[in-house]
């Protein structure tokens, strides 16, 4: 289930509002973000008051574009009374398998070198918007199934934002900088499906309580 995402006034995103975050993120990957408002309503179709209405200010408008493409990585829906580990294994795999995809977009790829790009310039720019929206919002995502595992003696750990840390860094290894450096790495969704599989069997091996260590160990990625 894709996360769902709001506007200022609370309001689920409309098909027409998501178009318009679609043309923002096509001028961020062509013009950085010195995009203005008056080029995205150019650009999607409509008028720079409707903008204001629906997404307040520049900023605002930045924040809700990274949303979402965040939003792109999902978490499944868990019954925290009756998760088990292959609903679990499932929930993270999946998570695994989005966040790759997403990463390895054109669209995050230039998007990422921008933030990147323009990090440390000023306190309030697309870099803290990126970071605040992406990779903080994943980890408040996730966090409530972890600590739902834990809870169920699933997991062991006495850190949720740890446990995170090491899952993400399972999942990334170096394949994000190398995709932001310009290494010609293509991820197909066969390899993506087997990566994903093989950080959740790292991750239950690292962090698995009792039995679920060694299922980690034993489990294996499928085969392409």
């Amino acid at each position: 289930m894709q996360a769902s995402l709001e506007i200022d006034g609370g309001e689920e995103l409309t098909e027409r509002q998501k178009d318009v975050l679609n043309a923002a993120l096509r001028l961020l990957v062509e013009e950085g973000d010195r995009l203005t408002m008056t080029a995205v309503a150019r650009r999607a179709s409509c008028s720079k008051e409707t903008l204001y209405k629906w997404f307040g200010d520049r900023d605002g408008l930045l924040t809700a574009t990274v949303q979402w493409q965040a939003s792109k990585v999902r978490v499944a829906p868990i019954d925290r009374a009756r998760i088990d580990l292959p609903s679990l294994t499932a929930s993270l795999e999946g998570f695994a398998s989005d966040w790759l995809s997403v990463i390895s977009s054109e669209t995050s790829i230039a998007l990422n070198r921008v933030a990147i790009a323009r990090a440390g310039s000023d306190g309030h720019g697309l870099g803290a918007i990126v970071l605040e929206n992406g990779r903080m919002a994943l980890a408040r995502r996730l966090k409530p199934v972890l600590e739902a595992a834990r809870d169920k003696g699933l997991l062991a750990f006495d850190d949720a934002e740890t446990a995170f840390r090491s899952f993400f860094g399972l999942v990334a290894r170096d394949v994000q900088i190398r995709l932001l450096l310009g290494d010609g790495l293509k991820l197909t969704e066969a390899q993506i499906g087997r990566d994903a599989a093989l950080a959740t069997r790292q991750f239950l091996a690292l962090y698995g309580a009792n039995d679920n260590r060694d299922e980690g160990r034993r489990r294996k990625p499928p085969s392409s």
